[in-house]
């Protein structure tokens, strides 16, 4: 396995292939010097390092090879000509380049490779490094970082036909020469609005169901009612403990992922993570969203005030009355005393002279009522205009708004969370202090209110209604502003559900610790992009669907689709015996939503799998 990247991502996929998976990986970094945030990436390559130093110990004591052993070798592999500076550490080659150019990847082993990972922040270096890897070798597997998700249908079709025309001579037989366009974005949004919404809620959505994993309270059964199935027993000290990745975590502070019926029953004193079938996808909340005119184009209702709208209602009264009163005290036709009353009200020239007295006093009350009129149309028109003007700009929190979410940052992670919150009808203001960001045009879109600032600055979360707000996710791209930011907005409102974007994981496990301890009473999330979309990426890279991970805890829960056929702990068994504890469960058969529990697997299904890190491993 070959992954090229300049964050993170690239270290903690790396680990992830390396440390799960018991992969051969070939990392290709920039220089120390020109990655794009050398402080973070440190620390990312350092608890990348130590995962290694983990899964190494463990792979010798296991007779796996160790740095020197059949997936290790010691020493330098220099430097060759095409400026590629090579080592290896931990079991792990690694090669430092400033840009990912042919002889770069040559030397990487991109030729000999089952798959390659380009997960670099900039689309155009992956899409590039993917077209010369692609010529290279027609067999190679590709997982591609892209944020355009539009171009990546079109890249994934491109780079897929250059494969089969290459291989069109036979010699495909075995070949598995896919590409996957995955965006790190788009992976992580799921969760991390789930986590602003309700808290612990996450949610996964497949072909045909949209599911979500809620904690439940210790019950008398185990298993809480109404849930799917369990798919995590918490630890018994609380949501807060860090977990075996974190100080001072053991093994009876853990999390039990996918256990089985006896085990629940067993643990009715502690919390659990139940999957509930939320409803299905072709009718989610992105259909009614629209329905309620979300758009670009704001409702005819919208175009004006409701003082104004009182005052032309009033108006239309006004006139009612006085063609009513004419028709009355002149006993003429309805229409005809409409017709004068327009007339007057618009000072057209038909003066009363010589008509009964009722009908001059009526005259000069239309008269009166017209000049009111004029002002009132007037102000309709500047505010209809004023607002098709603002239509496109960036509209202001509403006065009485409560209850919303506040989003910190409109980058690229914010832009996918905003989009995500919206499809669930959620209201959100967000909080952006680059007036370029690219997320602005998405919120001028879905209409929904933007402050413009620094949020560090005092008065600009106020500006947002954090008071009256419901959570703060904080997604930002500098985490000391994100920390800052809630620490603040706890200061206003202690119980305040807050969700926090962190790069560095450990950097997270602390804070996520110390603020729980801080705010026992409130909820507190922190997460890593990094984290939550690596899965993904090594799923794709090593042939599997992966659709999305929820965090239990410090731990990670993956859903895949997986065939059936070629698999012997599946095929032939029912949906039922389909279920090893603590790695996979089997929790729907696509295509087929009200498949029981007594279905026969057979080959040519897909079935919808629940499963950790190692069990999804060991089922590939």
């Amino acid at each position: 396995m070959v992954v090229c990247g300049d964050d993170g991502l690239a270290y903690r996929l790396a680990a992830e292939l390396r440390g799960v998976h018991g992969e051969r990986v070939t990392l290709v970094v920039p220089p120390d010097g020109r990655t794009a945030r050398p402080a973070v990436v440190g620390r990312a390559r350092a608890a990348s390092a130590a995962l290694l130093d983990r899964v190494v110990g463990a792979a010798v004591g296991r007779g796996g090879g160790g740095p020197n052993g059949p997936h290790g070798g010691g020493g330098t592999a220099g430097t060759g000509g095409n400026g590629a500076n090579g080592n290896r550490a931990d079991g792990e080659r690694v090669l430092e380049a400033a840009e990912l150019t042919e002889a770069v990847l040559a030397e990487a082993g991109v030729e000999r490779a089952t798959a390659l990972a380009l997960v670099h922040d900039d689309d155009e270096t992956n899409i590039r490094a993917a077209l010369t890897a692609r010529r290279l070798n027609p067999r190679l597997r590709l997982v591609l970082r892209l944020y355009n998700r539009r171009l990546g249908q079109h890249i994934e079709e491109l780079l897929d036909q250059a494969a089969a025309l290459a291989l069109g001579d036979g010699s495909s037989a075995g070949a598995d020469a896919s590409t996957t366009v995955l965006s790190d974005a788009h992976t992580a949004a799921p969760a991390l609005a789930a986590a602003a919404v309700a808290g612990t809620t996450k949610v996964v959505q497949t072909d045909s169901l949209l599911l979500r994993a809620v904690e439940r309270p210790p019950s008398a059964g185990g298993q809480a009612p109404g849930g799917l199935c369990t798919l995590a027993l918490l630890s018994p000290t609380g949501p807060g403990t860090a977990g075996a990745d974190g100080p001072g975590g053991g093994a009876e502070q853990e999390p039990r992922l996918l256990p089985d019926d006896e085990e629940v029953r067993r643990a009715a004193g502690r919390a659990a993570v139940v999957l509930e079938q939320v409803s299905a996808a072709s009718g989610g909340a992105a259909s009614a969203t629209a329905g309620r005119g979300v758009g670009g184009v704001p409702p005819l209702a919208s175009l004006f005030s409701r003082r104004l709208r009182w005052s032309l209602a009033g108006l239309v009264a006004c006139v009612v009355g006085l063609a009513v009163a004419l028709c009355v005290v002149t006993r003429i036709p309805v229409l005809s005393a409409f017709y004068l009353t327009l007339l007057d009200l618009f000072a057209i020239d038909d003066p009363a002279i010589g008509a009964p007295l009722g009908r001059q006093v009526l005259q000069l009350l239309s008269g009166l009522v017209g000049l009111l009129l004029l002002p009132v149309l007037l102000a309709a028109v500047l505010e209809a205009l004023g607002t098709f003007r603002t239509a496109s700009a960036l509209r202001k929190p509403p006065r009485g708004l409560g209850g919303h979410v506040v989003l910190l940052g409109l980058g690229k992670i914010g832009t996918r969370v905003l989009t995500r919150l919206r499809e669930l009808g959620v209201a959100v203001v967000c909080v952006e202090s680059d007036p370029e960001a690219r997320g602005l045009a998405a919120a001028r879109r879905l209409r929904v209110p933007v402050v413009l600032g620094d949020v560090t600055q005092e008065g600009v979360l106020e500006a947002a209604k954090i008071h009256r707000a419901s959570a703060l996710l904080a997604v930002t791209s500098a985490d000391t502003t994100n920390l800052e930011a809630v620490l603040y907005a706890r200061s206003v409102r202690p119980d305040l559900r807050v969700v926090l974007r962190l790069y560095d994981d450990d950097f997270a496990t602390a804070v996520y610790r110390t603020l729980r301890a801080a705010h026992p009473r409130a909820s507190t999330r922190s997460r890593s992009v990094s984290h939550l979309a690596a899965p993904a990426f090594a799923g794709a890279m090593l042939g599997r669907r992966v659709l999305g991970a929820i965090p239990v805890e410090r731990r990670v829960l993956l859903f895949a689709s997986v065939d059936v056929a070629g698999h012997p702990e599946l095929e032939g068994r029912t949906v039922a015996q389909a279920f090893r504890a603590g790695a996979w469960r089997v929790l729907a058969l696509e295509g087929r939503a009200e498949a029981g529990a007594d279905h026969v697997l057979a080959d040519g299904d897909r079935v919808v799998v629940a499963a950790t890190r190692r069990g999804l491993a060991e089922l590939g």
